[in-house]
């Protein structure tokens, strides 16, 4: 038996993480929300991979890492290491195309592409936004209204459509 070419070794283990639940919003991958910064080869023949929470406090940091490890190793990928890294912060630009319409079919409205205002490393960037109308994520209806600064998690905010009446989340841009 031959061993697993690097390139079919690294697409095993991106395929894996890509099955990896964020825990606060368990429709789209750690992956799709960009919080797997890179996977690379490591010395030892397991895997190196970096992760960038969404934000510096973010309570499920432990439990993706944990995640991220078990999956991989579950693949035989092993052994597996993760650096978290907090620069360049991570922002709602990184979520995937794919990431963004799983947000939306969930119920919780996905901020608008280019809404984070991402820098290049190292650069810093200050924007200021207008606040945009928030396309409800059930009827699409642009006539609704925050209630709340903060849903669920601190990195939503809670909104209801003027439309369809429905309340839903917003996932903020960062």
């Amino acid at each position: 038996m031959t061993a697993p070419s690097l390139a079919s070794r690294t697409e095993a283990a991106w395929a894996a993480l890509q099955r990896v639940p964020d825990p606060e919003v368990p429709v789209v991958s750690v992956v799709e929300l960009g919080i797997v910064r890179a996977l690379e080869e490591a010395a030892d023949g397991g895997l190196a991979v970096t992760l960038t929470p969404t934000y510096s406090g973010c309570p499920a940091t432990e439990a993706i890492e944990s995640a991220v490890v078990a999956a991989l190793e579950a693949a035989g990928l092993g052994p597996v290491r993760v650096r978290t890294q907090r620069a360049p912060a991570w922002t709602t630009d990184w979520i995937s195309a794919e990431g963004r319409r799983k947000l939306r079919e969930y119920g919780i409205a996905p901020p608008a592409e280019g809404a984070g205002g991402s820098a290049p490393p190292g650069a810093r960037a200050i924007r200021v936004v207008p606040r945009a109308a928030v396309p409800c994520p059930r009827c699409g209806s642009t006539r609704t209204e925050r209630l709340s600064a903060f849903g669920a998690t601190a990195c939503k905010a809670l909104y209801r459509c003027s439309a369809c009446r429905e309340p839903f989340e917003y996932f903020k841009p960062l």
